[in-house]
């Protein structure tokens, strides 16, 4: 099988040379139709300028007219041999959205420095985007050197200042190369004009690069594109972004948390291949129905992407208006596109000086550390393992607005173990009933969740009730910190992956006590709804009763029973709710009680009549 085209995007401040240097490249590979340099010799001669190989690329008349690329384009071509997608990415300051979206495809980029204008602002910006979309194979492009008599010396003090530059974002360039783009200087062979030069040609600088790390050796990740329905089969279509499949291997699903196996591999044109790898397109169909929709990525088991409805993020934020906290956008992130909000801003960072700059806020072209939070779960790669899939674009009402990096540290994995069904095993269903059980005991089972801020009172209010419901009879038991920490889960520790964990197995334990007849109180945290909302599916639909105990911070801060907000406020504690990291308030929650507003015995009195009207046999519920 051919490799795929690699993927070049050329960047660069306006007026540099960039579209110059695509329309000679097109020339040199032999990719213009016939007549179009005579045609191009005849608009230069009638605007009273040189040969303008820009204007190959003017696929639009404003973009002639202005004589500026306003949209991303794309050209296909042969070089040395190797197969490539040029991107042309727009250089002015107010097309920066548009370079974004072409840079975020790419796998190498050039970046195009004016010999005799040098290395400005816009160019900086350029090259921290290419910095945060991921793009590790970076040459730099010194053009028109010319202009400056093909001098040596300023072309090494331009590749100083360019590496200087570039390796205070990470980023080591292959080369730096001096070329005249309209002259065809140092394009295709070495210039006679730059005898002191002894590096490569751009023609070996492209076809040195290869496609970013082995993307076949990976971890699997195929974004789910489309499915399609063939007779009675659907078929699966996507392109396989990093790792290999094979027919046979089982399949997990994310974020839905599915699994099947691959049944055949589909493939155009030619017969079903037996496997497939990193850059081909392929249909999948599967040994079982599943329902699956655009967005879902297809990996392996032992290797899956992280669920997760918040994480970190670097972005470079390109928005008129400041970015702010609270600010909801659409998240891109391969084939799906998310609802976000941005939880907090955490550093805003310089792009001339790469020094932290105080303030809540993001101005236009300025980059940031954020936090993004989804009210759905997220399928995540980390950038620093996977670049490919790592990284993501925003948008709102159509318009790319930034792009980042993906940051998961610190963040916990929020999947449930995914079950391999079993066709061995048949299910059998309990013989006592649940209404048999409610007759036993004399009432409804259920679940009281409490959630609040640590010091709101949960575990109080839930001792001194449960204490009243087994004076009046009811089967009725509490679940905490104290009796869930010192058994079930004695393994676990405070990550926030242990703290998921946690609360994952508390919700299967609450779930396991209603289905047995109890009344089943619990009393943690539980910060984020998505972990509640899991604990709620573990339960019998209409079972789980989400308690509110809602008492401000500031309240919570005061009481401070164990001493936790003051050594959460002198750093001691990592990620404490409220201080460092979020509480997320029911939405809808069946009950609120007050504990800063309301003495604690009318609070009981609000949850025990609660449950007097949900769980009393022959009442409403």
């Amino acid at each position: 099988m051919a490799a795929p085209p690699l993927k070049l995007v050329v960047v660069g401040h306006v007026d540099h040379g960039k579209s110059t240097l695509i329309g000679r490249l097109l020339h040199e590979a032999g990719a213009l139709p016939e007549g179009k340099v005579e045609e191009l010799r005849r608009v230069s001669e009638r605007r009273g300028v040189p040969l303008e190989w820009s204007f190959t690329l003017d696929s639009l008349q404003a973009e002639r007219d202005q004589a500026v690329t306003i949209d991303t384009t794309r050209f296909w071509l042969t070089l040395g041999g190797r197969d490539f997608v040029i991107i042309d990415a727009p250089g002015h300051r107010e097309f920066l959205a548009n370079m974004v979206s072409g840079a975020a495809e790419a796998d190498a980029a050039l970046l195009v420095i004016d010999a005799a204008e040098g290395f400005g602002d816009q160019t900086r910006r350029h090259a921290y985007l290419l910095r945060l979309l991921g793009l590790e194979q970076v040459a730099v492009v010194v053009n028109k050197i010319d202009l400056v008599g093909f001098a040596e010396e300023r072309f090494r003090a331009l590749e100083h200042e360019a590496r200087g530059f570039l390796a205070g974002l990470g980023l080591m360039p292959r080369v730096v190369v001096p070329l005249s783009a309209r002259h065809g200087d140092n394009l295709m062979a070495p210039s006679a004009n730059l005898p002191w030069y002894r590096g490569p040609t751009l023609l070996q600088v492209l076809t040195g690069f290869g496609v970013p790390g082995p993307a076949e050796a990976a971890p699997l990740r195929l974004p789910i594109q489309d499915v399609y329905r063939y007779d009675d089969q659907r078929i699966l279509v996507g392109r396989i972004e990093t790792g290999r499949l094979r027919r046979g291997d089982t399949l997990l699903f994310s974020p839905s948390n599915k699994l099947a196996q691959i049944k055949a591999i589909e493939a155009w044109p030619g017969p079903p291949p037996e496997e497939a790898a990193a850059g081909r397109s392929v249909g999948l169909t599967l040994d079982r129905p599943i329902f699956l929709e655009r967005g879902e990525v297809a990996s392996h088991i032992e290797s899956a992407p992280l669920l997760s409805n918040r994480f970190g993020a670097t972005l470079f934020w390109l928005g008129d208006e400041p970015l702010v906290a609270g600010r909801q956008l659409r998240l891109r992130l391969g084939t799906a596109e998310y609802p976000v909000l941005v939880e907090r801003i955490e550093r805003v960072i310089d792009t001339d000086s790469l020094a932290s700059l105080a303030g809540e806020a993001v101005e236009r072209d300025q980059v940031a550390e954020v936090v993004l939070r989804s009210p759905a779960v997220l399928a995540l790669d980390d950038h620093a393992q996977l670049p490919r899939s790592g990284r993501f674009v925003l948008r709102d009402r159509g318009a790319t607005l930034g792009g980042g990096l993906v940051s998961l540290r610190g963040i916990a994995d929020q999947r449930r173990p995914a079950n391999v069904p079993d066709r061995h095993l048949t299910v059998v269903a309990h013989k006592v009933t649940q209404a048999a059980r409610a007759v036993r005991f004399g009432h409804k089972a259920g679940v009281l969740w409490l959630t609040g801020l640590s010091g709101s009172g949960k575990s109080t209010l839930a001792m001194a009730v449960e204490q009243h419901l087994f004076r009046r009879g009811y089967a009725v038991y509490v679940l905490d910190g104290d009796n869930i920490r010192s058994g079930l889960s004695a393994n676990l520790g405070f990550s926030p992956e242990d703290r998921v964990e946690n609360i994952r197995r508390v919700g299967e334990v609450a779930a396991l006590f209603a289905d047995a007849g109890f009344l089943c109180i619990t009393a943690f945290i539980s910060p984020y709804r998505t972990d509640r909302a899991r604990a709620r599916a573990a339960t019998t639909p209409g079972a789980f009763h989400e308690i509110y105990v809602s008492a401000d911070l500031a309240t919570c801060e005061q009481r401070d029973p164990k001493g936790l907000y003051r050594r959460a406020r002198a750093g001691e504690i990592a990620e404490f709710t409220g201080v460092s990291a979020p509480y997320e308030p029911p939405e809808a929650p069946s009950l609120v009680v007050d504990t800063a507003s309301q003495p604690l015995e009318r609070c009981i009195e609000q949850i025990l009549d609660y449950v007097a009207q949900q769980f009393a046999l022959g009442e409403s519920g």
